[in-house]
């Protein structure tokens, strides 16, 4: 049982430290807080000795933990006005207005 929930523990910090490395927000979390739920049990069914590498588990768990609120509350993410491609839009409009008006004038 020890080993199963330390496979499960191992697989989902795993995936934290990839959730929280990526841009996904607080969705990280959901694989957060499954790793510290199964680094929890295999901790409780560790023997005194065995329980070293449910430690080092916790660590990872924890700052990948801090690193997505982090992400959260520290970043910002900002939306810049591309004002050329704004100026590009209109030309192509001017362009396509030009273009039906002397269709127009070459069918008349």
């Amino acid at each position: 049982m020890r080993t199963f929930l330390l496979i499960l523990a191992i697989s989902f910090t795993l995936l934290s430290v990839v959730f929280a490395a990526l841009p996904m927000d607080t969705l990280a979390f959901a694989p957060i807080l499954l790793a510290l739920l199964f680094i929890f049990l295999a901790f409780k069914k560790s023997d005194v000795a065995q329980r070293k590498f449910p430690k080092r588990l916790f660590i990872i768990a924890y700052l990948c933990a801090l690193i997505v609120l982090g992400k959260t509350f520290f970043i910002k993410d900002k939306v810049a006005v591309d004002t050329q491609f704004e100026q590009q839009k209109k030309n192509t409009k001017q362009d396509a207005k030009k273009d039906l008006e002397q269709l127009e004038k070459d069918l008349e």
